[in-house]
């Protein structure tokens, strides 16, 4: 099990967009990964935790292409909403110092895709001296080997894999 404390953790979520989560996944569909992201980031806030949730848009084109929003329900008002135009959340964008005037010293991780976005995010923000939690039942990827390969060789080198049952918010 893995204790969460609710004042300095944010989940993190990455890329929960209707043309992202509509793509072939694996080792899961998009819909099973929006349904673990929701459930932790309801328990992150009912326990008083952060939550950010991270989309992309492409740089370049006047307009994004249809479903480049996050899916309704995703975000709540309140949690951090970043915009990010490379597979990192943390490269040209705000959500380092919003994190850290919320007091936020370590992330829980999830999103699509598994080996880029939140791989990426992670690498960055370790470098910003994050603590790296990753759950793996809430990631998934566009083959199974490039979700495995990142769960299994590169996040634990970085953080702490769990699944989505193995976190515990204080009572």
């Amino acid at each position: 099990m893995t204790e969460i404390d609710p004042r300095t953790t944010a989940l993190v979520l990455i890329d929960l967009m209707e043309r992202v989560v509509a793509l072939p996944l694996a080792p899961r569909s998009g819909d099973e990964v929006v349904r673990t992201a929701e459930e932790l980031a309801r328990a992150f806030r009912k326990s008083g935790g952060t939550v950010a949730v991270v989309r992309t848009e492409r740089p370049g084109p006047a307009e994004q292409p249809p479903g480049s929003g996050l899916l309704a329900g995703v975000a709540e008002e309140g949690d951090v909403e970043v915009v990010k135009r490379s597979p990192g959340a943390f490269h040209g964008t705000e959500l380092d110092a919003r994190l850290r005037e919320r007091g936020v010293r370590t992330l829980v991780l999830g999103g699509i895709v598994t080996n880029l976005g939140v791989e990426s995010t992670a690498r960055a923000a370790a470098d910003h001296g994050y603590g790296l939690v990753f759950v793996e039942d809430a990631m998934s990827a566009l083959t199974a080997e490039e979700h495995r390969g990142s769960v299994t060789l590169n996040m634990p080198r970085l953080g702490t894999v769990v699944r989505a049952g193995d976190l515990r918010f204080p009572a």
